[in-house]
């Protein structure tokens, strides 16, 4: 569905500054401020394949699951019940527009890490979204000072259209990251592709480096160790 809106006007790769490959990027290195091949806008497009029915919030919950101390479940009042903060942040959509500014109020990604204690093998994640939806991410990724789960933009409750009732917010990695109607996450010890990158997108989405489409799931150097034996050949530190 995105396709259509992903058209080049990208500069050639040899006009671009060079950008560290970092994982995660924190915000003193997402300079650029404006991404390679972004407009700016002062609209918030309205961009997904599915949206789920209008929420009976008496049923809703948060999941966490996989490699943590112990499997937590949230209804949607002790969710909101946890406490809350307020972040500014900029966001670039995968399909060339980003936004400047966008105030957030909600739950800090910390505040769940904290209660749910992932296990140490525990280094990747997969958020799980309705309807269906899914997107994987390092946990590193989802560990910034700047990660958030939504309730609120601009100083107004989140849209349905938008992700809300929650939302998470990712400003790091393409907007396609920030999975709308949020229900939970997996924390795994390897990495899957998530709903977008099993359809070609990229499997960490980094803007400043373009990763628009391509990439290989990400591995610890124990399993890269454990594949190049299995293909009889060594990995180097």
């Amino acid at each position: 569905m995105f396709n259509r809106f992903l058209r080049g006007n990208s500069k050639p790769a040899a006009d671009l500054p060079e950008v560290p490959d970092v994982t995660p990027r924190p915000p003193d290195l997402r300079e650029p401020r404006l991404p390679p091949a972004q407009r700016l806008t002062d609209k918030w497009p309205v961009l997904h394949y599915m949206e789920p029915r209008p929420y009976d919030m008496t049923r809703w919950d948060f999941r966490v699951t996989g490699l943590v101390e112990e499997d937590v479940r949230w209804t949607w009042d002790e969710f909101t019940a946890l406490p809350q903060v307020e972040i500014t942040s900029d966001i670039h959509c995968v399909t060339h527009w980003s936004r400047y500014d966008n105030l957030w109020r909600g739950i800090h990604v910390r505040e769940i890490l904290s209660r749910v204690k992932p296990l140490p093998e525990a280094q990747f994640v997969m958020v799980h979204a309705d309807p269906h939806y899914t997107a994987n991410l390092a946990l590193s990724e989802l560990d910034q000072d700047d990660v958030l789960f939504a309730l609120d933009h601009d100083g107004a409750p989140l849209t349905h259209e938008h992700g809300g009732p929650l939302r998470l917010v990712l400003p790091s990695l393409y907007f396609w990251k920030s999975a709308k109607w949020v229900r939970g996450l997996e924390f795994m010890d390897h990495e899957e592709p998530g709903f977008w990158e099993k359809a070609g997108y990229h499997v960490r989405g980094d803007p400043w480096l373009e990763e628009r489409f391509g990439g290989r799931v990400r591995e610890t150097m124990q399993q890269a160790r454990s594949r190049a034996l299995r293909e009889g050949r060594r990995v180097q530190r």
